[in-house]
């Protein structure tokens, strides 16, 4: 084929069309790093362990066990909200399609994929709150986005997902 072919310039105007122009990586917010984490367990296991020798002096030794107990059920809460914070969904909005790809703490995932014409924004807001909800909707399937996320940043992303709609329903990127 030469380089004049009238179907190869139309092929690279339909990959210029399909190509993503809003991509959005939705991940919740844990305001505990490892470092802190690390902190926290050390300061309540020193807490533990003092006040579980001072019951064991006084003749309280059933109580230690316990002291080390909490300690463990501690670091495990902590691990399995670390767990779930694997979690992340991706939005990729393009002319033609809308993809979404969410994943879970188990690297399950669900993807789902709509046309931009057939695709109505749902955000639910309360007034105190801002936003508490947003949906996307197309022929009888509905995904909720961003369940994980605070009110402020729910209502960011749904302001750029608003846009990101009308970009893509207008044609014009």
């Amino acid at each position: 084929m030469s380089k004049n072919n009238p179907k190869t310039d139309g092929n690279a105007d339909f990959e210029e069309m399909d190509r993503p122009f809003f991509t959005a990586v939705l991940t919740p917010h844990r305001s505990l790093g490892p470092k802190g984490f690390m902190i926290l367990m050390v300061v309540f296991g020193l807490v533990c362990f003092v006040a579980g020798v001072l019951f064991w002096r006084i003749g309280a030794w059933p109580v230690f066990g316990f002291f080390g107990l909490d300690i463990a059920i501690l670091w495990f809460a902590f691990r399995m909200n670390y767990r779930s914070a694997r979690a992340f969904e991706e939005v990729v909005v393009s002319r033609n399609e809308i993809a979404i790809r969410k994943v879970g703490p188990g690297n399950r995932y669900q993807e789902y994929r709509f046309n931009p014409f057939w695709v109505r924004l749902s955000v639910d807001r309360i007034e105190d709150e801002g936003v508490v909800k947003i949906q996307l909707n197309s022929r009888g399937e509905t995904v909720d986005l961003g369940n994980f996320l605070n009110p402020d940043d729910r209502t960011s992303f749904a302001g750029a997902m608003a846009n990101a709609l009308t970009v893509a329903k207008s044609g014009g990127v």
